[in-house]
């Protein structure tokens, strides 16, 4: 039987996933000839070529993609014991560390984790700021159990590695100046706003999500100013400078002192304070889906699980009109 020595199928792993020697002994923590070494070691362990030249890089061959779908499996496995052994050990005592995108965390982060100090005390929880894409490289590499992030972006459904519950399919309302000329007006739609001056991120998750939900809208925004912090936003919307899509979540968290504002009424609008009016897009009805993961296999962990039912438990106070939960 050839020898499946599990570090070295991990630094195999991590060179698929980051594509370069030199990446994957930064990563690792160690040198590029180590790494280098390691896996020629493995591959005469297997009787196999796991790499090949080219150009200046070397990429995987099919021997090593046929051995690390074998070894997905293996590592499944030991998370799943794992996990069965820290329930037989712990109960639902021990520690699970979560990585969450900024509007998560006082939105279903903070609530679940209160839920879990009133129900379960013994179990601690220790909370990561993570950008929606960084939180599933903490997640990858053991700096966290479970990672919330947006579904835009974060991997397939397919990725092996992971296993995916949907939580939250969370509105985006419109943050217009409280005197706008549309604030007030009943049926407000995206398209409306098309020649508006637009205030969103420069990059990253919430420039892409805005100019996504607006070309869906028939139209391309116009950038009038760049800003990610949503206390930021809501300053420039309040002082006429622009509009932008605000997530319900961020309004939960109390951006702009303004709580979550009043209920809407039948033309949609929803008052806010700060000089800020709310308009819910009844008839364009943007999202953004939240998403939770946990390493393949870990889901049997009674403190992952736990957690997973306050999250659950969060999200449905967020949004009970949209109460599916799938998982992936």
């Amino acid at each position: 039987m050839a020898d499946w020595d599990l570090k070295k199928l991990h630094i195999l792993r991590t060179l698929q996933e980051r594509g370069t020697v030199t990446a994957t002994a930064e990563a690792l923590h160690m040198t590029p000839s180590a790494v280098s070494q390691q896996l020629t070691g493995l591959a005469r362990a297997l009787g196999v070529t796991l790499l090949e030249a080219h150009g200046r890089r070397v990429r995987l061959t099919d021997a090593a993609q046929l051995v690390l779908r074998h070894a997905e499996a293996v590592f499944a496995e030991l998370e799943r014991a794992d996990a069965e052994l820290l329930g037989h050990l712990r109960g639902e005592a021990g520690q699970v560390r979560v990585g969450a995108f900024a509007t998560a965390i006082p939105a279903l982060v903070v609530p679940a984790v209160q839920e879990l100090r009133r129900s379960h005390p013994g179990l601690s929880v220790v909370v990561r700021e993570a950008e929606a894409e960084a939180a599933y490289e903490l997640l990858a590499h053991g700096s966290v159990d479970l990672a919330l992030s947006l579904a835009a972006h974060a991997p397939t459904p397919r990725d092996p590695r992971f296993s995916r519950v949907s939580l939250l399919a969370d509105p985006l309302d419109v943050a217009l100046p409280a005197g706008h000329r549309l604030a007030a007006v009943p049926g407000l739609r995206l398209a409306d706003l098309a020649d508006e001056p637009w205030i969103f991120g420069s990059s990253g998750p919430w420039s892409q999500i805005t100019t996504t939900v607006c070309e869906s809208a028939g139209f391309v925004p116009e950038q009038a100013h760049a800003a990610a912090d949503w206390s930021a936003i809501w300053a420039m919307v309040a002082a006429g400078m622009g509009v932008a899509l605000v997530p319900r979540m961020a309004m939960a968290g109390g951006i702009g002192g303004a709580g979550e504002g009043r209920p809407a009424g039948e033309s949609g609008a929803r008052e806010a304070a700060g000089g800020v009016a709310l308009r819910v897009l009844q008839a364009d009805r943007p999202r953004r889906h939240v998403i939770a993961a946990v390493r393949r296999g870990a889901e049997g962990s009674p403190g992952l699980a736990r957690v997973l039912a306050a999250l659950r438990q969060a999200a449905a106070a967020q949004a009970p009109e949209d109460p599916t939960v799938q998982q992936n």
